[in-house]
């Protein structure tokens, strides 16, 4: 017997979910102003591989904004956790798979699972504002899907546009919510998941609502192999120059060098 996903339930589930961070997050809104300036982590030139300019960090990543740490004790210990699986699993089960599989059939792979996510980006390019970018989003999809076989290929790379096209999730819920004025309430780290705050783990549970594999008829093993997959195909596609190992390899403290460099980044996606 196949036990799948019971709908309503979990629906109903995660609702409540977003009814109680939602709130957690507007209490905090305020409290988020008024916490301690989170330190910029220090970095060692000469120990930092790949071709990063940290000279320019605070122009990529713009001004350093407050945050509250609470959760410093369970953060920084699920920090090393992901840390330990990406460096103990996952980056050698993609090296591994990088060696096997030729890099233009992960592209396929890639760009299908972002063409997926079309949904995710359109609506929260609408809720901001960002008429112009859903348009072009919608055109995308439409090419991609049409003439990519299924988004497999992506048709529309090498065509004039008039705006800067985002990563798979950049333009998410959690951006959404930013514009809107919630703050971030206080920073979190959750296993396997990374980075993230009360305000994004709300908006992480919208994306999770946009996401057409959400409605697939998929046992929970088969969703999880599933989004594996792809997160792994994913990764054998950034193995050179990596932003993670770049930003952590000459870091005197990993868990605040991420930690603000994630920061940093969703202060600069809120007000584009």
């Amino acid at each position: 017997m196949r036990i799948r996903h019971k709908k309503s339930g979990g629906l109903a589930a995660v609702a409540v979910t977003v009814f109680l961070l939602l709130g957690a997050a507007g209490s905090c809104f305020a409290a988020n102003a008024q916490a301690e300036p989170v330190q910029v982590a220090q970095f060692s030139s000469g120990q930092i591989g790949g071709e990063a300019d940290f000279d320019n960090f605070d122009d990529e990543y713009g001004e350093i904004e407050t945050i509250a740490d609470p959760l410093y004790y369970w953060n920084k210990t699920w920090f090393f956790f992901n840390d330990g699986l990406y460096h103990g699993l996952f980056k050698p089960l993609a090296s591994g798979y990088a060696w096997i599989i030729p890099e233009q059939p992960r592209t396929w792979v890639n760009n299908f699972f972002t063409n997926l996510l079309f949904p995710v980006r359109f609506v929260n390019n609408v809720l901001t504002g960002k008429f112009d970018a859903a348009y072009m989003e919608v055109s995308k999809f439409i090419a991609n899907t049409a003439f990519g076989f299924g988004g497999l290929g992506d048709v529309t790379a090498d065509m004039p546009h008039n705006w800067e096209p985002e990563r798979p999730t950049a333009d998410g819920f959690g951006q959404t919510l930013g514009k809107a004025g919630f703050g971030h309430g206080i920073y979190l780290v959750w296993p396997l998941l990374g980075p993230s705050s009360i305000r994004e783990t709300v908006g992480f549970v919208g994306d999770y609502f946009c996401d057409p594999l959400t409605y697939a008829d998929l046992t929970l093993v088969e969703m999880i192999a599933v989004k594996s997959y792809k997160n792994v195909n994913a990764l054998s596609l950034e193995l050179d120059g990596n932003e993670y190992e770049t930003l952590t390899e000459g870091a005197v403290d990993k868990y605040a060098a991420v930690r603000d460099a994630y920061i940093r980044y969703r202060a600069k996606k809120v007000t584009e």
